[in-house]
């Protein structure tokens, strides 16, 4: 049976992340001894793939895996999760890498090397146009360059197709960004650059608002979220769970509130199911190997009630 949903398309980052579990996040020339190394497939684009796709949504990855041992496997797992892999390219040199370093309390300090990713040019995204003129909602980074971000969201925007950037991590934004983005999704350590010296998550919205922007999401950990449209803002509670690894909540939120919306929920309500998807991510380790079902969300938001 075809679904007839409009998909989502992802246009992002696709890593290799290199985790080390370590007692403390180490300072400039400190040698730690860790406890545990794993690697497993992350990269913000392709955790918020396997977010949408772990949630029954029909999500397509554009993006670039490289020709070294961890391109196939990365595109496996991909593919594994139910995310559309045609649009991914295999280019010569190596796939993006992470290295992570996650404490036992389960915060994170992360450096990314941006390899095969740093191929997704201009021209890669303009081939693959009519995939995001068709999108329900396209989902963007900035683990890609600049110029293939900022054409994105032009193609999307003369399309009239809402986009949901996160600024991660956060650089200078072209000035035309403000007004083709629907969802503007910063953490506090993001919405820091944009706005230093605002006094409050409320007032920060108010600013991206005046620029053009038509919804914005600021994610403050265990604060919760404050949600706004043009005339309406408020706080969505975070749950309070055990995390033991905070790699990729992020991303977990953008692709579940993404889902939400696109299924018909308000800003607010959207911005809980994508928060009660979050909580359950942090509480397992790892990128995408931690992303919920859609069955353990609506479990999880039950036992709230």
């Amino acid at each position: 049976m075809t679904d007839s949903r409009k998909a989502i398309v992802v246009v992002g980052s696709i890593n290799m992340d290199m985790v080390a579990s370590t007692p403390r996040i180490p300072v400039a020339g400190q040698t730690l001894t860790g406890t545990n190394f794993v690697t497993t497939p992350g990269g913000k684009g392709a955790n918020q793939a396997v977010a949408v796709a772990r949630l029954g949504y029909p999500v397509h990855m554009v993006g670039a895996v490289g020709e070294d041992v961890f391109g196939q496997a990365l595109l496996d797992t991909l593919g594994a999760a139910g995310v559309q892999i045609d649009t991914v390219a295999r280019v010569g040199g190596p796939s993006g890498v992470a290295q992570i370093a996650v404490t036992d309390e389960g915060e994170n300090s992360i450096i990314v090397v941006s390899g095969a990713n740093g191929k997704v040019t201009t021209a890669f995204v303009q081939e693959r146009a009519e995939l995001l003129r068709e999108a329900g909602m396209v989902l963007c980074q900035l683990e890609l360059p600049i110029d293939t971000v900022a054409a994105t969201l032009d193609i999307c925007a003369r399309a009239g197709v809402p986009v949901m950037l996160d600024p991660a991590p956060a650089t200078d934004l072209p000035e035309q960004v403000w007004k083709q983005v629907a969802w503007f999704t910063p953490n506090e350590t993001e919405m820091a650059l944009y706005l230093w010296g605002v006094p409050s998550p409320e007032d920060a919205a108010k600013r991206l608002l005046k620029a053009g922007l038509r919804g914005v999401v600021l994610k403050c950990g265990s604060q919760g979220a404050y949600v706004a449209i043009a005339g309406d803002g408020r706080w969505v509670e975070a749950f309070p769970v055990q995390a033991v690894d905070t790699v990729a909540a992020g991303d977990c939120f953008n692709g579940a509130f993404a889902v939400a919306l696109l299924e018909g929920q308000d800003p607010w309500r959207a911005a809980r199911f994508a928060s009660a998807a979050a909580a359950i991510s942090v509480t397992r380790r790892g990128a995408q190997a931690s992303m919920p079902t859609r069955a353990e969300v609506v479990a999880f938001l039950s036992d709230q009630d």
